[in-house]
């Protein structure tokens, strides 16, 4: 972890922590929630020893990157505008792109923005799903699981991070990341974070998580909070306001999708039917391979990173 290397690069009005390992074609990495740079490590290591340069960024409000106070600065404009600048100030024209979670959701955003940026897409977790000009996406998540559904309970400003407050930081970290439950995650507003709740290191991890990582998380956290993070989910709705332009667009680049059985994504929102129906290949025709792993959750990128790894790299070898 020590050769992996830090810097600060300023993009789009913000300054931006990067860690970056390796020589030859860029590999850009985008993180999801609540996470950072720091859950590319597995990758990071293994792809820059094989011939590849490995960028992963805070993203804006997370980690060591700036994270503006105003709500209405972490809409997908905003986001893919720091990512854009990134990829500029690198100084190549095209990236290889890996993303998890909200990560992969930017990665879409970008795929469909500036898809001449992107040679190619491996992304995890979460499809590319069109926008319904009908609805607005918290309204239909609200409509069809209710106000506790966990996105309609981050909505309020402030009101989250308040709960998060109440539990250590790495306690809720912990929670997330270790979360095996299938099925669209509730939050019921009676089942609040424990105020004591017990300590992290007296429980249990999964081998994929060591205390250190869970720690190096929780550090990070306890500096910045988890506004900037939340405030993504609170740009959901404006962001459909936003991309009217693009309804009914289809993304063109070639793109591998990795998900696992347990991940609550592809267990919810009729993803699996989605994916399986054709419809997702419908909308990404360049949709070249789907790889569901057994026994694996959401955080595959950490679970299974040698999987994760070897898909990515053979992705990447066809181009």
């Amino acid at each position: 972890m020590e050769t992996i290397e830090h810097k600060t690069v300023q993009v789009n009005g913000i300054n931006m922590h990067v860690a970056e390992k390796g020589q030859g074609p860029v590999v850009l990495f985008l993180h999801g929630f609540p996470e950072l740079w720091y859950t590319w490590r597995h990758q990071i290591l293994s792809l820059s020893s094989k011939g590849y340069r490995c960028v992963a960024p805070d993203l804006r409000g997370y980690g060591d990157t700036d994270a503006p106070s105003s709500v209405s600065s972490y809409t997908c404009f905003h986001i893919i505008g720091d990512i854009v600048a990134l990829i500029q100030s690198l100084g190549v024209d095209q990236v290889f792109l890996v993303a998890h979670d909200w990560g992969a959701i930017i990665g879409w955003y970008l795929c469909m923005f500036r898809p001449d940026t992107v040679k190619a897409y491996v992304c995890l977790s979460v499809p590319f799903f069109p926008r319904n000009p009908n609805v607005k996406p918290v309204d239909s998540m609200r409509a069809l699981f209710g106000d506790d559904y966990y996105i309609c309970r981050f909505q309020e400003p402030g009101k989250q991070e308040a709960e998060f407050a109440k539990a250590k930081t790495e306690h809720v970290i912990m929670n997330v990341l270790c979360n095996r439950n299938t099925g669209p995650p509730i939050l019921p507003k009676q089942e609040t974070m424990p105020s004591n709740p017990p300590d992290p290191s007296a429980i249990p991890l999964p081998t994929w998580l060591t205390q250190q990582d869970l720690a190096y998380f929780a550090s990070k956290f306890e500096t910045t909070g988890f506004t900037g993070p939340l405030n993504y989910y609170r740009n959901m709705n404006l962001n459909w306001e936003l991309t009217a332009a693009w309804t009914g667009v289809q993304i063109k680049v070639p793109v591998k999708f990795i998900t696992g059985e347990l991940d609550m994504v592809y267990t919810s929102l009729g993803t699996k039917q989605y994916i399986e129906s054709g419809a997702f290949k419908s909308q990404v025709p360049n949709l070249q391979d789907v790889v569901v792993q057994q026994g694996v959750a959401h955080f595959n990128n950490q679970e299974a990173a040698v999987d994760v790894t070897n898909h990515i790299f053979d992705f990447m070898q066809k181009f």
